[in-house]
Order: structure tokens, then C-alpha cells, then sequence
């Protein structure tokens, strides 16, 4: 049996944290305009988007060759929430309170038994 390479476990997650890059400000970045129109904006966020699945398509394809579906949709939920904390903060100028600490972290905690095996 061959050994799979480091790379298998580290390439999606460093995906998935670009993807949610791009994600993030499609979704978000144009809050900072709120004078554009929404059509424009939804036409701009697609294109934004489009970068986003030539990451996180690949990164689910690689990545389930060493972690299950679930594994990988946990991945991208806590990178999700971490792309978005970052995001929130420098882009957005929001603070995070307590409260969203304490929420990020019960999902951690979830995040935490998936990657267990069967109880």
C-alpha cells in the first residue's frame, strides 16, 4: 500500500481558504458600496464567484481522496468563519463580540467531533 502524500491533507485546505476569499468578498465586499445598483452588484459577485468554484471544486475532489464529505464540508465551514471574521473586522470595520466568540467557538467544538471517529 503506497502512502498518500502530505499534500493530499494540506492542497484543499489552503484551497478552501482561497476560495473563501473570493467567496467572501462576493458575498460581502459590496456592502462597502451601497450606491451601486443590486443588479450590477449580483452581476459582479457571479463573476467573483466563478473564482471561487475553480478552488473549491478542485480543492473537494482532491481532498476526498483523504478526508470524507463531511470532513470536507466542516473544513470549509470553519474556514468560512475565519475568512469571514478577518473580513468582518479589516473590510467590513465590525467588531466581533463576545457573543460571536463564543458562538465560533461551540461550531469549533462540532468541527471537533466530526474529525473524531464513531463514539
Amino acid at each position: 500500500m503506497s502512502a498518500i502524500p502530505h499534500a493530499a491533507f494540506v492542497a484543499p485546505i489552503l484551497m478552501l481558504v482561497a476560495s473563501n476569499v473570493f467567496m467572501t468578498f462576493a458575498w460581502y465586499g459590496h456592502l462597502k458600496f451601497p450606491s451601486v445598483s443590486l443588479p450590477l452588484v449580483v452581476v459582479i459577485s457571479w463573476g467573483i464567484a466563478f473564482f471561487e468554484y475553480c478552488l473549491a471544486v478542485p480543492a473537494n475532489r482532491i481532498g476526498h481522496e483523504v478526508y470524507s464529505a463531511a470532513q470536507l464540508k466542516t473544513i470549509q465551514e470553519v474556514v468560512t468563519l475565519l475568512v469571514f471574521a478577518v473580513f468582518s473586522v479589516t473590510v467590513l470595520k465590525e467588531a466581533l463580540t463576545w457573543n460571536h466568540a463564543v458562538g465560533f467557538a461551540l461550531i469549533a467544538g462540532g468541527a471537533f467531533f466530526i474529525f473524531q471517529g464513531p463514539l
